[in-house]
């Protein structure tokens, strides 16, 4: 367990940036921005197909092929560069905006399309990847997170766990007694909150009344980070030193990703009835794929060659997961009832009845 003779006492408001807006390297010394060329043209490869699958399932939704669908548009930087510097191993826990830790963990598109239809298996068998899948209700990922990273500790495996999450999730009880929990028994846990300053229509300002989220790790007696969640290899550095330090005992460390949604809550959502077009202008200017473009300018990585193979792999990545939605069966609705337990309960069947019965005065 903890000792609460060593309690971090301060967060630093400033985040950390290792490239800033205009795409030069900034004078951040604490962490290093040096990783093999490959590695760097493969995060702004990462980041291009994140956005255009991204756009391609907003796509289906429109054409009525997804239920729903949670656009990360704008968050590129903070889930691929979180996700890309963790072991296979390592288990990571989404909410349901997290579509570049799903395609940097190496899940189809396709997979993740299943779940966005409402199948009951979410599309998946999510053990082989060590991701479990989308959690739709805030913040209950969490609990799981840091259970998955206790249950590791006591089996002596060398892994962690990243509890992903969103700024008004930290508003969730749940949430609170992960971190809690975490912190009392040094879980080798990482809860990373992508602060994209909306929680659907609730701006930051009525979340907290704290400096910052990351402050809140303070309470809990663990490190708190800001990172410029829109510069991909700040995020990739915040999160390899936490898992880092969780894998070697340190315990829990509480990131504060800062970043904005440029696309709306869900595809049902209209952002323009709660922010700004200027607000939005401002965030575009920040927008997280051309400032990494332009510095891998400046190092003489970035080419067309490499543009026209990122482009095209999006268009095959395109065409398969349109093949895959498209040649995936209609769903079941009785599904919903059926596999909650293996005998279905009296209340469930009368729930269902109900179901079947709203369908039909609606046909």
């Amino acid at each position: 367990m903890a000792e609460a003779s060593h309690l971090p006492m301060t967060v630093d408001l400033e985040p950390v940036q290792l490239v800033s807006p205009d795409g030069a390297p900034t004078a951040e010394s604490r962490y290093s921005r040096d990783l093999p060329a490959e590695t760097l043209c493969w995060l702004y490869e990462m980041m291009v197909v994140t956005r255009d699958i991204d756009t391609e399932f907003v796509n289906l939704q429109r054409q009525g092929e997804l239920a729903l669908f949670a656009s990360c548009c704008g968050q590129e930087a903070a889930q691929v560069g979180a996700a890309a510097c963790l072991r296979k191993t390592d288990w990571l826990f989404p909410q349901y905006r997290e579509l570049g830790v799903y395609l940097v963990r190496g899940i189809a598109p396709g997979h993740v399309g299943a779940a966005w239809r409402g199948t009951w298996h979410g599309g998946m068998d999510f053990t082989q990847k060590c991701c479990a899948p989308i959690s739709i209700p805030i913040g209950t990922q969490t609990l799981h997170a840091v259970g998955a990273a206790m249950a590791a500790q006591r089996l002596g495996e060398d892994s962690v766990t990243v509890a992903f999450l969103g700024d008004g999730a930290t508003s969730e009880g749940d949430v609170h007694e992960a971190l809690n929990f975490a912190a009392v028994f040094t879980a080798p846990c990482v809860f990373y909150v992508q602060n994209n300053q909306w929680a659907i229509s609730v701006p930051l300002q009525s979340q907290t009344v704290a400096p910052s989220i990351a402050h809140k790790a303070i309470g809990y007696g663990m490190p708190g980070v800001r990172v410029d969640g829109n510069d991909v290899l700040a995020c990739y550095a915040v999160m390899a030193e936490a898992a880092a330090r969780a894998r070697s005992g340190g315990g829990p460390t509480l990131i504060e990703a800062i970043t904005y949604r440029l696309s709306p809550h869900t595809t049902s959502d209209d952002p323009t009835r709660y922010r700004s077009q200027d607000e939005l202008d401002h965030w575009q200017t920040l927008d997280p794929i051309p400032r990494y473009r332009t510095y891998l300018q400046s190092l003489g990585l970035w080419s067309q060659r490499l543009e026209d193979r990122i482009v095209a792999r999006c268009a095959r990545m395109r065409g398969e997961l349109r093949d895959a939605v498209f040649a995936a069966p209609d769903i079941d609705i009785d599904e919903v009832f059926t596999t909650v337990y293996a005998e279905m309960t009296p209340g469930l069947e009368t729930q269902r009845q109900q179901l079947h019965a709203e369908i039909l005065r609606e046909a």
